[in-house]
């Protein structure tokens, strides 16, 4: 029921945004108009029933729009309801060739006969019902959406199990990717399953001003020759860790001096040559980098190489069925357009 659920969702959204709207307007204090992290101009989304689509004789209204919309942006809750101006219209486009779509497959789940059974409806409906915070609020949806026709309500449901539950036979089970496929994919991009030699390192650095004087360079000096010798002393890297947040004066220290990975080519010369004969937590000596001085660790060294087929298929999978599916949804919108009036206004 992940289809009729993301419906669900998508609806109460709207009808808490619109709850929100109603109450905003009850008070009699003004509220300032505040949009946090939001700067750029947005816009507003107040469905009013205007015809947006006709399928076949089938009115669609910007009822249908402003739900996909929020479906696609569900971050708008967070904005009072609102849209980034810059985003707005490519959001509009395809929450309108998604309500077309959607109605495309409800009339052809019709044409087929496909039944929806009074159990499933009846679970679907509770389910509708549990997601409301009180009774009040789902009769108060009822009455804002459906004019208080519970039947009206139950053929909407009904709508939207139908819909997918031909899309569970026409895209999703025609969109599972089996392990020859991963495999066929794996061994024509290899590619795009290497890595490259790395090293996971972390630094001391000491940085003598820029422009440094002969006296702040000698000072610099002294206080690498230092922080090596307390280096030295550490034996992990949770130890050499706690030291750079002390000593160190590059950007790292504040994650303990930790550079994640670091690709060989990145490295800079003087800290590759003894980088590539250290062993998996050694210390490097006190090096000079230009004006700056450097203490490294090595955590861990791997060379370049290919990640197992073994090891990738879970996200393989995942990438490859969601390709799949996206090209089987547009031979399907393709398929059910063609025999199709569809006008937008």
């Amino acid at each position: 029921m992940k289809y009729f659920f993301s419906i669900c969702a998508a609806v109460l959204f709207a009808f808490a945004i619109a709850h929100a709207q109603v109450a905003s307007h009850q008070t009699s204090q003004p509220q300032p108009q505040t949009n946090p992290g939001f700067d750029i101009p947005s816009t507003q989304l107040k469905p009013v029933g205007k015809p947006v689509a006709r399928v076949n004789g089938v009115v669609l209204t910007d009822v249908d729009l402003v739900r996909e919309e929020y479906a696609i942006f569900p971050y708008a809750k967070q904005h009072g309801g609102k849209l980034p101006a810059d985003m707005e219209p490519g959001i509009r486009k395809g929450a309108l060739q998604m309500i077309i779509f959607e109605e495309l497959v409800y009339q052809d789940a019709q044409k087929r006969g496909i039944t929806i059974s009074a159990q499933r409806l009846n679970k679907a409906d509770a389910d509708l019902r549990g997601q409301f915070a009180s009774p009040d609020d789902f009769r108060q949806y009822l009455q804002a959406e459906f004019q208080g026709n519970e039947q009206a309500l139950r053929d909407k449901i009904k709508r939207s199990l139908l819909i997918e539950q031909l899309l569970k036979t026409d895209v999703e089970a025609k969109s599972t990717v089996s392990v020859a496929e991963m495999r066929a994919y794996y061994d024509k991009n290899p590619a795009l399953f290497q890595y490259p030699e790395s090293f996971a390192i972390q630094t001391i650095t000491i940085m003598p001003p820029d422009k440094a004087t002969p006296k702040q360079l000698e000072e610099a000096k002294k206080r690498a020759d230092d922080a090596y010798k307390q280096a030295k002393a550490t034996k992990n890297a949770e130890q050499f860790g706690i030291l750079a947040e002390k000593v160190s004066d590059d950007d790292y220290r504040v994650m303990m001096g930790d550079h994640k990975w670091i690709k060989r080519e990145n490295m800079p010369p003087e800290m590759l040559a003894p980088a590539l004969k250290m062993k998996d937590g050694e210390m490097s000596n006190l090096i000079q980098v230009g004006q700056f001085y450097v203490i490294f660790r090595m955590n861990k060294h791997v060379p370049a190489g290919k990640v197992p087929f073994d090891q990738v298929t879970t996200k393989l999978r995942k990438e490859l069925q969601q390709a799949k599916t996206q090209q089987v949804r547009a031979a399907l919108d393709k398929k059910l357009r063609a025999n199709a009036k569809v006008e937008t206004l």
